[in-house]
């Protein structure tokens, strides 16, 4: 049986759609390279946060020591029919770094709490670029932020 394609969405549309995606999604696919191009691919729970992405993960893990040493990520949400890709510049919060107030909405949205722990550090990732697309019908128009500016 033939799939019927939905209608492409708009620019401003998908921009509506993305920011949802990053308010409302708990968990996002975080990958990173070490300087010998080495990959590191984990999902992380996260929290959108003055228009960036707030994770939490273990200092020693490779995301951390990536982002650390290189200071840069890719985001995927969603799934292959409704892809957000994301590609950030990031750093490791200093501990203390995180105001009280984002902590808390950290914690009530991931179900967890990382704060306190020394083994935890938590990471500020800032879009560069943004694409979304969810059939081949969008691939047109996907781009909706380059160099952290919204193209919609």
């Amino acid at each position: 049986m033939a799939r019927t394609q939905a209608a492409p969405r708009t620019g401003a549309q998908r921009e509506r759609d993305v920011l949802t995606r990053l308010s409302e999604d708990k968990d996002a696919w975080v990958a990173t390279a070490t300087r010998d191009g080495e990959p590191s691919l984990v999902p992380l729970s996260f929290l959108w946060w003055d228009d960036t992405l707030l994770l939490n993960t273990r200092r020693a893990n490779p995301t951390a020591r990536d982002l650390a040493r290189g200071g840069r990520a890719l985001i995927s949400l969603g799934h292959t029919r409704d892809v957000v890709l994301l590609e950030a510049t990031g750093e490791v919060l200093p501990e203390g770094g995180l105001p009280e107030t984002v902590g808390e909405a950290f914690v009530a949205k991931a179900g967890w709490d990382p704060r306190g722990r020394e083994l935890w550090a938590f990471l500020r990732l800032r879009p560069r670029s943004i694409r979304a697309w969810r059939e081949v019908n969008e691939m047109d128009g996907r781009h909706l932020m380059r160099d952290g500016r919204w193209l919609v």
